[in-house]
This record gives C-alpha cells, structure tokens and sequence, in this order.
C-alpha cells in the first residue's frame, strides 16, 4: 500500500501544474482543478465538494472506482475548457495504471459544469468517471489466465506429470464480507491482505477469481483452516507440473509463495505456479505468459459485461521443446542406479544436442553439466590431439612404467611392474599416465591450449542452465605441460567430455543444445542468453582418423573394455584420477567415448577404475532400439 501512495503523490507532483493555474471564480477553472486532483490523489471528499450531486454518493463512486480497476495510481491531464454562458466542458484525458505489469489504460473523458449559488460545480452522472458508464453500472477487470504451458522433450512427449494443486478462491458475488475474508486468508496464507481485497473487488461479480494455490501436502496442513473461512470456495488443477526425468533438468514448479509474488510483481500473482529451478524456473515468463486483460462495464443488478471498454490480449505462452530423449534417458537413469555416486551426459555427436542427464547421488545441473571435475587421462583425447598434429606416430614406442619424474614431477601409474615399451596407441588405449606424461617435450603449452579450445575446452559456451565448458591452466616448462597431458591441471563437467567425444565421432566439435524452442529463455532467469556465438570447430580429419583409431583400441584392447556392447562398435578411453578439494581426496573413474551418433561421458566416484566404464557399458546395452 505505500508503494501506491507513493506513486499517487510522484503522479501529482509531475501532473499537479498542470492544473493548478492562477484560476479565480467565476471561471470553472478551479472547479475543474479541485475535482481531478482530489480525484487523482484519493482525496474524493475535495472532489466531491466540487460535484453537486450528493458528496458521499460522489466520494463513493470517485472511490469504488479506483477499488474496481484495482488502479495502483490515477493521473490527469487538462485538455481544454469550454465555456458558454453559465455552462461549460472540461475535457480531459486519464491515465490509469491497473499494475500486475499490465500496460497504461487511457481514456478521454469530459466535466461537464454548471453555475450553482455562483460556484462553478462538476454536473455529477456515472458518465463523469468514464464517457461509457451509466446509473446502475459499474466497472470491473477481467482476466483470462493461462494454463502453464509443458516442458517437452525431442518428441513432442511433455516430461511432466500431472499433480493435484488446490486452487482457493472466490466468486466475488457469493461473498457478503469481502474484507473480512481476505483478513482471514491473509493471516493464513501470508499474502497481502489489500492485494487479495483488490482482486476481488476488482473482478466481475459472477466471475471465479483465484486467490492462492496450494500443492498437496500444504493443502493437507492448512485445509481445516482454509474451509472454516465463509465464502472460500476451493477448485482442483490437475496441473502438468511434476518432472519426469532428468527431474533436475525439468526443474520443480511451486504455488507462488507471498514472498515471491512481493519480490516478482506481475505477471505472477498469487494463485499462480512459478518454476523453482531448472528449466521451469529459466523459461518460467515464456510458459505462463501474460494474462488477458480486459476492462469492462458491468450491469449492477446482473452481473452481465455490458461493455468492452479496453482489452489487451497478453503474450502467449508456449512450451519448451528439448533435445532429450526419453529412450535414452530412462537407459542412462538404469545405468547409473547402484550405491556409488555417478553422472552420465549424452550428446548427439553430428549436432551436439543433449540426449540424456543422468545421475546417481549428484545433481543433474551442478555436477552433470556444470561440475569441475579432474579430467586425468580421459583429457589424453585433447592431448593426442596436440601430440599427432606434432607429428607423434601412434606405432612409436612410448615406455610405460610404475613411476616416472618429468620436469621435477612426479608421475606414477599403479598396477605395472617395472617398464614395459608398448606402443603410443597400446599407452592410450591403458591410460598410462608416466607415458603420457614422458611426451611433454614434444608439444608446448600454447598448443596444448589450441587443441583444448578447438574441442571447446573454455570456450565460453553455455546453455539456459548453469554449465561448466572447462579449464585448462597456462603451462610453461615441462613439468607444467607434462601434468596437463595426464589430465592433472584440466578441470572438466561431464557435458564438456561428452561433447569432446562428439567432436572425434563426426570430426567436428559443436557447442551444446538443449532447448530448441523458445529461442531464448526468461530475460530474468540466472543463466539467461542460452549459448553465446560459439561457432562449431571442424577437426583435421587426417588427425580425426587416427584419433578413433586411437579410441577404439580403448576398447578393443584397453580400459575401456567393460563399454563394450552389441550394434555399432563402441568407442572410448577409460581414466582413473584423484581430486582433492578442501584437502579431500575423492577417486574418479572415467569414461569417455560414443556408440553411433551417440557420445557418452560417465564420472563415477570410485576407486573402481573399471566403474565407469560398465556404467558405459550398461547404458550402451540399454539404449539399444527395441526390436
């Protein structure tokens, strides 16, 4: 309420000049001037004083009008005045901000004044505070809410539920104490006992008019309260707002509480559902839209709409389409159930477009997309990269041993007994990190840092949700270039690798999608502007070639080869790594690969250096096409 008072007193003081010239009787000058400002300002007795109707019947009509738009301010400003005789005409035009981020009504209207005992007075008639309105009407504002709009995946199959929401509210004419009502539901509810007051008394008689929602279990906590209130009618939504999987994706939908109606404005009011996370909080403007707006007569005794006086038709809302896919969604959520900690991505290799979001004790956005996790060999895919453009022949004998210093650092790789001289590939394909490491001469930081950018290591590409695309820090020296190599300076989500596994399965990296309508999410939301102007990097395909060749022997013959699954063949590395944060150690196996147009990356916290690559497996298995 102070905010309004506020507003008024701002209007008056920008429109007030206007109308307050050096006017003198017998001129309706100050007549017109004491009426439109008492009027403007909610003074209605100075302006009824100025009528020569009956001033509590003038100050209440001047007042019930303000109550029946809900008008958080009124402004006037004075076109002109007419004067014949002892009549005259004041035309002027109205400004009427009915709030809820609905846009100006404005209107002409008229003063028509007479001489009464020698004072100029407004000839009073319903038709003074709109041209429209006549004895036994009134005014009132109707809405037309819209349904929340789904979240869609690739399909076109909504990734929602239905769920009970009761929806408390009233039919204004039902109601013999309106006051006294919304006191009730406002100390019960929380929400602003004069914004519930507003609504009703602003809505159409007979129209039902939503006052606050309520899901389940909060129903169930206050339904004795809420039905001891008179006049309180309850409805049931059947809603599509419970989240399917990728749960954390989709994102929760709430009733709109009474702090986030004061802190969101319009177009949410209460009644309303809002996104809490996810996607239905970043798309949450576009799925509920802006209501329809109109501003009508209505008759007294009936309650009937006489007249259309302003309409504004609000933005259509509209669903969000994405790029998962339910088939693979529900394969990846069965391959990570289990006790240990796990994330899984799946892209689209030949478009980058985010298939599947799974995860097992982590959180789908914070660790699946956003997560800054220890890369540790799985980041040798972006290294071969380096060392082949460097001219590294993947035959050439790269030893492997159990311990190896480079530079002054020290590398070690469990299960080896003393050396052994394998090939590069046969290196790559095992993840042994004292070999990779023993290369650092043969490529330099700066192009260690082109081949991350080129698979879109740090590149700034983001999505509607939060997103981490990767790091990797400056490296000088060869102790410096040789830990980046192993993967023990990069930090990496699970989406970035799997991305970087798309990029070698088509031979060109692409940043991400996930929403492929609208094209933008809320202007309000967290991560609002989706993916910058990442442009997709086309590989050297010579380089590409020997990459997969590279990768398959990962599986083939490698530690990755608990991926393995029937169709197309399975490509991959598998890397074992541990992180410390905050001086905690936490062991992290991966894997990171593709099986047709489908890339993979899976984080598993484990200890078991084969844990993520049976996840691999597992979903491989099960993404399967059905016969």
């Amino acid at each position: 309420m102070r905010a309004r008072v506020v507003r008024a007193a701002l209007a008056l003081g920008l429109t007030a000049p206007l109308l307050t010239g050096c006017f003198e009787e017998p001129s309706p000058h100050e007549a017109v001037r004491d009426f439109l400002v008492g009027w403007q300002t909610g003074d209605y007795a100075d302006a009824a004083g100025r009528a020569d109707g009956d001033q509590a019947a003038v100050r209440k009509a001047l007042e019930n009008a303000r109550l029946q738009l809900d008008a958080a301010s009124i402004r006037f400003s004075l076109k002109g005045i007419s004067q014949d005789g002892e009549a005259a005409r004041a035309a002027f035009h109205a400004e009427v901000d009915l709030g809820e981020n609905n846009p100006l009504w404005q209107y002409d209207g008229a003063l028509p004044l007479h001489l009464v005992g020698g004072r100029w007075k407004v000839r009073w008639s319903p038709s003074v505070i709109h041209p429209d309105l006549h004895a036994g009407q009134r005014l009132a504002v109707a809405t037309v809410p819209k349904g929340r709009r789904p979240i869609l995946d690739r399909a076109g199959n909504p990734l929602q539920d239905e769920t009970i929401l009761h929806v408390a509210g009233v039919t204004p004419a039902e109601v013999k104490d309106p006051a006294r009502l919304c006191e009730q539901l406002s100390k019960i509810t929380g929400f602003a006992q004069d914004r519930l007051l507003s609504r009703v008394l602003s809505s159409p008689p007979q129209d039902f008019v939503p006052l606050a929602t309520f899901g389940r279990t909060k129903f169930a906590q206050l339904k004795s309260k809420l039905e001891a209130i008179g006049g309180l009618r309850f409805e049931i939504d059947n809603a599509p707002v419970a989240p399917k999987s990728p749960t954390q994706i989709v994102g929760v939908v709430t009733a709109i509480t009474p702090e986030a109606e004061q802190r969101l404005g319009g177009p949410q009011r209460a009644g309303d559902t809002l996104g809490r996370d996810g996607l239905q909080k970043a798309y949450q403007d576009q799925l509920t839209g802006s209501t329809e707006t109109r501003v009508v007569v209505l008759d007294n005794a009936t309650g009937r709409q006489v007249k259309e006086l302003k309409t504004w038709p609000g933005r259509e809302n509209e669903p969000v389409r994405t790029t998962i896919d339910s088939r693979l969604q529900s394969a990846g959520d069965a391959a990570v159930a289990g006790s240990r900690p796990a994330a899984l991505v799946a892209v689209k290799a030949s478009t980058g477009e985010v298939l599947a979001v799974s995860t097992n004790q982590l959180h789908q956005e914070r660790d699946a997309l956003a997560g800054r996790y220890a890369a540790g060999t799985a980041f040798s895919i972006i290294a071969a990269e380096g060392l082949l453009r460097a001219g590294l022949d993947p035959k050439q004998k790269v030893p492997c041993s159990s311990d190896r210093t480079v530079g002054g650092a020290r590398f070690q790789q469990p299960g080896v007994d003393g050396v052994t001289v394998p090939t590069f590939q046969t290196d790559f394909a095992q993840g042994c990190v004292t070999a990779l490491a023993s290369l650092a001469r043969r490529i330099n930081g700066q192009a260690l840092g082109r081949s991350a950018q080129q698979f879109g290591i740090g590149s700034g590409w983001k999505l509607p949700l939060r997103t981490f695309s990767g790091s990797v820090p400056a490296a000088q020296g060869d102790a410096a270039v040789a830990k980046i190599i192993a993967g023990q300076g990069a930090k990496v989500s699970p989406l970035a690798m799997a991305l970087v596994a798309g990029a070698v399965k088509s031979g060109t990296w692409r940043p991400p999608t996930l929403v492929t309508s609208p094209a933008a999410p809320d202007p309000a939301a967290e991560e609002a502007g989706g993916s910058p102007a990442v442009s997709p990097a086309s590989l050297d395909p010579a380089i590409t070639a020997k990459l997969r060749t590279l990768m398959r022997a990962g599986v083939t013959s490698g530690a990755a080869a608990p991926a393995t699954a029937p169709g197309e063949p399975v490509y991959g590395v598998a890397a074992q790594v541990t992180q410390v944060e905050k001086k905690e150690r936490t062991r992290l196996s991966w894997f990171v690969g593709w099986q047709g147009d489908v890339a993979l990356a899976v984080l598993v916290k484990s200890g078991d250096p084969e844990a993520a690559p049976v996840v691999a497996g597992a979903f491989f298995r099960g993404a399967q096409p059905q016969a």
